[in-house]
């Protein structure tokens, strides 16, 4: 019983990091594309932000020429 209830507070913990670590969206190839084409649309052009991770999409910026 004592397992159990273990293992399901140490479940819960982790999903909680799970969650919160990064809100935000994946940047695979749909997402990159549509938030380039909109940068470009405002005339600027989609980068990489300083120490950011190019999984996550809100890692990335618009930046005007």
């Amino acid at each position: 019983m004592r397992l159990a209830a273990a293992i399901a507070i140490l479940a819960l913990g982790l999903s909680a990091c799970e969650t919160s670590s990064n809100i935000g969206g994946v940047a695979d190839y749909d997402a990159l594309s549509k938030a380039t084409a909109g940068c470009k649309a405002q005339g600027g052009e989609l980068v990489l932000k300083d120490g950011g991770d190019a999984q996550y999409i809100q890692d990335y910026a618009c930046k005007r020429k």
